[in-house]
């Protein structure tokens, strides 16, 4: 948290900080798989102060090979729907969860730029959070730089995690379990 001197004594917290303030009250662990963003979304955790109570690890999954091998996505779901895609988005998420030991993860994929992927249009993004009851999904559709969508992808990611977490309950701490079957 930082005072803005615009705004006298007034508050201003990044969605980095309100996340990390918002795991930590409930004790609650944090993972990432990213696609575009490349890791800008682990590294806004890690610029909060007290990150490393609640952020077990992130992976920046750029390369199509890096999902199916490290998070475990079957080549069947890429050729299905492909990498820049909700079901992907999904996958991740819930892989980077069970890779790293974490309560939730976000993940990212989608296209920057300067050109477009899989017939999706620069600016089309996917953000998925995965809990261990839940798994929130969103399309997003930006404009920009390459740079200005990456960032705008960051933002979303972490607002989307803050909401699922504020919406969570109280956790006695600790790892929750991880589903059977296969994601």
């Amino acid at each position: 948290m930082t005072t803005d001197p615009a705004a006298g004594a007034a508050p201003v917290t990044s969605p980095a900080a309100g996340l990390v303030s918002s795991l930590r009250e409930r004790r609650l662990t944090i993972a990432t798989a990213e696609s575009l963003t490349a890791g800008l979304i682990s590294a806004a955790i890690a610029d909060v102060p007290g990150a490393s109570a609640v952020l077990r690890g992130g992976l920046s999954a750029y390369a199509t090979e890096v999902k199916r091998e490290c998070l475990s996505i079957s080549a069947e779901l890429i050729e299905r729907h492909g990498v820049i895609s909700p079901e992907c988005a999904e996958a991740m998420a819930y892989q980077s969860r069970v890779v790293f030991g974490a309560d939730l993860a976000i993940s990212a994929t989608g296209v920057a730029g300067p050109d477009q992927q899989e017939g999706q249009p620069v600016g089309t993004v996917f953000i998925a959070v995965a809990t261990a009851a839940d798994l929130q999904t969103s399309r997003l559709d930006l404009s920009g730089s390459r740079r200005a969508i990456r960032l705008g992808t960051v933002e979303a990611a972490l607002s989307l995690a803050h909401s699922v977490v504020a919406a969570m309950g109280k956790a006695a701490g600790g790892h929750s379990s991880v589903p059977s079957g296969d994601g």
